[in-house]
């Protein structure tokens, strides 16, 4: 098992824990991720093959994959290996789980997407790869080409491995822009030139170069670039060629014939793209380059037979997936096609006209705006759309001052875009063309303006409602704006700093106000949030300067010098005024303080310049700063500590910016063309547990001087805080629940917190008028969901509907058969008339005469016809169900292509009565009254709902899941998802405001916040966080058990040790000794252990408490209730005393139990992902150590097949893996296992857990999991050594049951 090779060199010896060091997570967490657009500088940048699909970037591959679950597409991984721009890549066709890449740093590598790492690098070419693909006839070999050629073969293994010439693909007179191996015919291939010829190479046969130049070239210079080349998948010598001005041609490439040359509506229309459909012989498609339109073509016609226009950006590229996506929807129905009279209907085929229209198959769209998605042609809708993307460097990011949700970025393509950081969609996209654009800043209040620099055009204002530029700036000349700042104390003034070593400050309309002269290039300007006269500049000469732009002088208050190399950014501090921070080029940041005219820190750390800069807003001392060695440092500005580093980006960091109403949510851009967001919540821990604990003010707000104090704990000091303590202290009655939630609100991510608390005020029963407006726009509470639908239904007068394409007319038997109806209907057979009707495929017609038949068979006839539509997929089954009633079979549908709201909103309606069921006739006469149907229905609304949190859950959105719950009232589950994301706080802060129902799911997380107290890192002893773990555990009902063991972890002196024992309401330590001797001599086992854990010799309870589940385990009938509350109390002996080498043997028992125990906790919880390497764990200890206890290495790995093999049905399978039924042997196994267990009292804890940004791929180093040798994706924890890294999720899971480390080293987890 690869979790053996990873961990087993640990267990090899006992005793060489000295010198460890605590296991750790990152103190920033990534939260939301904008993925980059596909870049549009080179032409095969999207592939797919299976269920995967992947784009280029400019420096990063995206690959997507389709969760069959919930029928969509995922971001799967991010690929940046490449430095510089990606020129192409190409999809192995043996071989689904390998592709190609080539950049212009000439450089080609081979990538394992299944692994997600680098399996061969090819960097010694000397021209850049402009095209790349597999050689089809050859399993490992890739061929490249440059510009001018030859064609390069690359074998990537085998004995003749190596890079080899094509022996006749050289020496060509005009460029290559394409190249295509055959896909049948071995070895054939074909390229396309810049002068609008092919030259076409096949062994045996005569070399054809420069051939098939459109007609209108022949004998003249000119270049007609071919811009796509296809070969005809059913033949072995067409060629399907697009030109960028001639348009599209089929060839045949034996006799160098034009066969056919395709005609466009207008002259004015070029394609930059074609792809054949394989799944429709003879068809293929294109996509136009001035307007997304996208043409079905068929090979017997000049003209196109449809098209539809997709997006207004034009193609740049597409790809037709081999293997659609597979429905998972099956009708319960054996045959759709029984006709009443018993006679079966075949199904009705396919018109010619139809057949044109509609061919089946789904389409990767990339467009020239950097938009990606997935087309399904058949059902002409998208399963996957991504509309824009920037497609280069990203140079800075914003947070809209007055509505956070906006969050704007600038990039080196040219454009601004505004982002919606809750649906991570783009909104406002400014028109382009402005060159380079270095930095945006918005304008002050509400009046939705973004000012722009740029390399070449000046600095310019655009207006986002508008959509267009109602201002220009031209002072600097030609020169490049480097920054620009928008003061929000006077909305009036605007600073530019530029190239040209000017700053200079204007007025909104014109009017030059200050220009102020550097030595050299100015690249940073900030305005001092304390003074708005104050501007600071970050300039070349390597120096900061101050200016006071109030008095009538040009001339610098303060400069500062200490920089060894340029100064790019500065930034005022907003809570300490006069204090300010610049980065420079030389990797350092230095914090300045103009009061004393000195420098008072410096940081290093960056090994590359520093660009991006952000104070935070609430902690005074947090800095944060990002740089060209790819990462995000936070600094503790104090004493100069990097508190943490984050290695997400795979590029420089650019920009930093920091959200205004979540002072703990933070935005950063890269090169990576990408912008994430992070959290930094898990810095500020013990202040989010004061505000729970209900501790005073003074511990939770603070003012500045008192927090910049050395090793003071953190307080609040901004703004946000300020104004949530204003607000409450308002507050007559029940001020805590307004506490709770404001600072809920204002220190958890965007994502659906302020969703979550909306949810909790109307169970709660707040009036409907004071829910915000942005309510409706999450999940609602069903008593809102009909009538807020209903009332949105109104508001839409028009509703555009579009209509399948013409074609070719219809055949002959079409007009027999319509000629035969009309004469049954004449005669009054209306069955035979509806049948032939349908059999032509005229459903309308049928339907509206059916009911003259009878209304069951009106009804069964829409039932086939629903069927008919379900399978092909189509919308137009909706009208149907609803008619019929048929809602389990629409609610199915629904689920079945992941429209879980639509489903919802479907359930709702019949559990509210909007669906009436037609009940033609009843067994009998028998009716079943309607709250029959309506508990139905309630069942099926309960499914849906759970299917749809599920969704949000497992996509790491926890919060959203919790939100589906509440939404119908299902308090506890909502507890249990919030829970299981390690929405600790959360659940808390939640819990507490909605009394009985959350308590038993509250007071579980009040136990585990304890925990995350009493491991506070390098904090603990302190009596600020042991107090802190008593206050929560005291809100708790069953707290005895849980102080005690919080009183026997506390490794403190005697005296704090005493003291504890007092606030807990436990006898002293020196009392505790001779109470552990009287249970013992009373044979009371549990009071036994209890005291001596309490007293000052905790091991002493060791051999007594493993003798008692020792002896448990040996008996048949034990279960893991009589076995674990022991178990559990000792394994909280102080971590020293239990590492010491007399306790050896008993702490590698205990160890052993905790493992087996961790591994039945496990199963009964469903932590499937840790069952396996729980049962390892414990096997290894059994193998290496010297221990005697009732268990058998021989007996685990049986358990462990029984498990396996009967929880596989439940598992979802892959196709490769067939299920295998357990033996009787097994069975048996199992269900002695299972009586063993009993059931998990917590109501919906069971199922893993999934934390926030579990699914955000990184561009970052891989960490490979040492629990399963898999890759982690999402946030990673690291285990004691420092090396070993296991998954968040696993972490949490792992921590629940077994509290000790998978190294085996005795120390104790604490991920929460």
């Amino acid at each position: 098992m690869a979790w053996m090779t990873y961990v087993s060199h640990w267990f090899e010896q006992d005793d060489w824990y000295e010198g460890l060091q605590r296991a750790t997570m990152s103190q920033v967490r990534q939260v939301g991720l904008l993925a980059a657009g596909c870049q549009p500088w080179n032409k095969d940048v999207c592939a797919a093959n299976g269920d995967r699909f992947a784009y280029c970037a400019t420096l990063a591959i995206y690959i997507y994959q389709l969760d069959h679950r919930y029928n969509e597409f995922r971001l799967h991984a991010i690929m940046a290996e490449h430095k510089k721009t990606i020129t192409a890549i190409s999809w192995c066709p043996h071989n689904p789980d390998l592709f190609a890449s080539g950049s212009t740093d000439n450089l080609v590598i081979i990538w394992n997407v299944a692994e997600q790492n680098v399996i061969a690098k090819l960097d010694n070419i000397k021209e850049t790869p402009a095209c790349l693909s597999w050689c089809w006839n050859t399993g490992d070999a890739v061929a490249f080409v440059s510009q001018k050629g030859p064609l390069l073969i690359w074998t990537i293994s085998g004995p003749d491995s190596g890079v080899s010439v094509h022996k006749e693909a050289h020496g060509f007179v005009s460029d290559i822009c394409i190249f295509r191996w055959h896909t049948q015919k071995k070895g054939k291939v074909a390229f396309g030139h810049t002068d609008g010829s092919i030259s076409i190479f096949q062994p045996g046969s005569k070399n054809q170069k420069h051939v098939l130049r459109p007609e209108s070239l022949e004998g003249t210079d000119e270049d007609d670039p071919v811009t796509a080349l296809e070969w005809d998948p059913l033949s072995t010598d067409y060629l399907l060629v697009a030109n960028l001005h001639y348009g599209i041609r089929l060839l045949d490439s034996e006799s160098l014939y034009c066969i056919t040359t395709f005609s466009f509506p207008s002259a004015a229309v070029s394609v930059q793209c074609l792809a054949w459909v394989p799944s429709a012989p003879g068809m293929f498609i294109t996509g136009d380059s001035q307007v997304g339109v996208l043409r079905i073509w068929n090979v017997s016609r000049t003209t196109p037979i449809d098209s539809f226009k997709l997006k207004k950006a034009g193609f740049h590229c597409l790809h037709v997936v081999n293997s659609p996506p597979k429905r998972k929807f099956q009708s319960s129905n054996k045959n759709h096609y029984m006709s009443s009279t018993s006679e079966a209907v075949p199904p009705p085929s396919l018109t010619r006209n139809q057949a044109f229209s509609l061919p089946p198959g789904h389409v990767v769209c990339c467009f020239l705006d950097g938009g990606v998605g997935l087309y399904d042609m058949g059902a002409k809708k998208w399963d996957f759309l991504r509309e824009l993307g920037h497609v280069e460097t990203i140079f800075d990011c914003k947070f809209k001052p007055d509505d956070p949700n906006l969050l704007a970025t600038a990039s080196f393509d040219g454009t601004i875009k505004v982002w919606d950081i809750n649906t991570l969609t783009a909104v406002y996209t400014s028109p382009g063309n402005e060159g380079v654009i270095f930095a945006l800043s918005w304008a002050p209040g509400d009046l939705n303006c973004i000012a722009g620099a740029t390399s070449r055009n000046g600095a310019f204002i655009w207006d986002i409602q508008k959509g267009k530029m109602i201002q220009r700036f031209n002072e600097h000349g030609k020169n490049g704006i480097f920054y620009i700042a928008w003061s929000h104390k006077d909305s009036k003034r605007i600073a530019t700093c530029s190239g040209d070593g000017f700053c200079i400050i204007r007025t909104l309309d014109g009017k030059l106000l200050h220009k102020y002269k550097h030595p050299a290039a100015v690249f940073g300007c900030d305005w001092s949030q304390n003074n708005k006269d104050m501007i600071a500049t970050g300039c070349e000469d390597k120096h900061v300067r101050v200016f006071y732009v109030a008095s009538s002088s040009n001339q610098p208050l303060k400069v500062f010098s200490g920089h060894t190399a340029r100064v790019f950014h500065v930034k005022w501090s907003p809570l300490r005024e006069g204090v300010l921070c610049s980065g420079s080029d030389d990797g350092s940041v230095r914090i300045w303080d103009y009061t004393q005219d000195a420098c008072i820190s410096i940081l290093n750390g960056h090994t590359a310049p520093v660009r991006g800069l952000m104070w935070n807003t609430e902690i005074p001392y947090l800095l944060i700063s990002g740089s060209w060695d790819y990462t995000i440092k936070v600094w503790d500005t104090r004493g100069g500590v990097c508190l943490d580093t984050v290695y997400d980006h795979g590029a420089d960091v650019y920009g930093l910016t920091c959200h205004p109403s979540r002072p703990f949510t933070m935005a950063s851009c890269s090169r990576d063309s990408t912008v994430r967001l992070w959290s930094l919540i898990p810095l500020i821990t013990p202040l989010q547990i004061n505000i729970l604990a209900d501790r005073p003010w003074e511990e939770i707000i603070g003012n500045t001087d008192n927090a910049i104090e050395q090793a003071s704990p953190p307080l609040l000091c901004g703004k946000a805080s300020k104004d949530i303590k204003q607000e409450v202290e308002k507050l007559t009655c029940n001020p805590r629940v307004k506490k709770l939630r404001l600072f809920s609100e204002c220190l958890s991510s965007p994502g659906g917190s302020d969703n979550l608390w909306n949810l909790v005020a109307v169970i709660k029963g707040q009036d409907d008028s004071l829910l915000p407006q942005n309510y409706y726009k999450g999940m609602m509470h069903l008593k809102h969901l009909i009538k807020f639908r209903t009332s949105e239904a109104q508001e839409l007068t028009t509703i555009k509907m579009s209509k399948f394409g013409g074609g070719i007319g219809a055949p002959t038997k079409e007009n027999k058969l319509k000629e035969a109806a009309e004469i049954h209907l004449r005669l009054g057979q209306i069955q035979r008339y509806c049948e032939l009707m349908v059999e032509l495929g005229e459903w309308d017609k049928a339907l509206s005469v059916a009911p003259g038949v009878s209304v069951k068979y009106w009804r069964k006839l829409m039932q086939r016809r629903a069927d008919q539509l379900i399978q092909e997929d189509k919308d137009d089954v909706i009208p149907y169900c609803i008619a019929t009633g048929d809602v389990k079979k629409l609610v199915n549908f629904f689920v079945s292509r992941g429209q879980l709201k639509e489903a919802l909103l479907v359930a709702q309606a019949a559990c509210e009565g909007n669906m009436q069921s037609i009940h033609v006739s009843t067994p009998k006469g028998a009716s079943y009254p309607d709250d029959v149907y309506k508990e139905d229905f309630n069942e099926l609304l309960h499914k849906v709902i759970n299917e749809l949190a599920e969704w949000y859950f497992q996509d790491g959105r926890a919060v959203l899941a919790a939100c589906c719950h509440l939404a119908v009232d299902d308090i506890e589950l909502a507890m249990a998802y919030l829970i299981r994301g390690n929405e600790l706080e959360l659940a808390v802060s939640v819990g507490t405001v909605l009394g009985e129902p959350a308590a038993p799911a509250m007071h579980y997380a009040l136990q585990l916040l304890a925990r995350k107290c009493m491991m506070i890192p390098m904090c603990f002893p302190s009596v600020v966080y042991r107090n802190l773990a008593v206050d929560l555990l005291l809100m708790t009902p069953d707290r005895e058990v849980h102080l005690i063991k919080l009183c026997a972890f506390y490794p403190g002196c005697i005296e704090e040790i005493n003291d504890l024992h007092k606030k807990c309401n436990l006898p002293p330590a020196e009392e505790c000794i001779q109470l552990a001797e009287t249970a013992q001599a009373d044979g009371n086992v549990y009071e036994t252990i209890k005291y001596y854990l309490l007293s000052q010799e905790p091991e002493k309870a060791l051999p007594i408490g493993i003798d008692f589940v020792k002896g448990c385990i040996s008996n048949s009938n034990w279960t893991l209730d009589t076995v674990h509350p022991v178990l559990d109390l000792m394994t909280y002996i102080r971590t020293e005393k239990l590492l010491l080498h007399t306790c050896t043997e008993a702490r590698n028992e205990l160890l052993i139990l905790c493992g087996y125990i961790g591994a039945l906790l496990a199963i009964r919880r469903q932590y499937h992902s840790i069952v396996p390497a729980l049962y390892e764990y414990t096997s290894q200890l059994l193998k290496r150590r010297v221990v005697s206890v009732p268990l058998k290495i021989e007996h685990l790995s049986e358990e462990l097949d029984a498990w396996r093999a009967c929880t596989q049905s439940t598992k979802q399978l892959s196709e490769d893996s067939p299920y295998v039924p357990p033996s009787d042997s097994q069975r048996t196994v199992y269900e002695t296992l299972l009586k063993r267990l009993k059931e998990e009292p917590l109501k919906g804890i069971t199922g893993p857990d999934y934390v926030t940004g579990t699914n955000l791929p990184s561009h970052s180093d891989i960490h490979i999991s040492c629990l399963n040798g898999l890759k982690i994706q999402g946030p990673v924890y690291f285990l004691e050594d420092g090396k070993s890294a296991i998954s968040l999720n696993d972490a949490l899971m792992w921590a629940k049951v077994n509290p000790f480390s998978p190294l085996g080293t005795g120390i104790r987890l604490n991920p929460f």
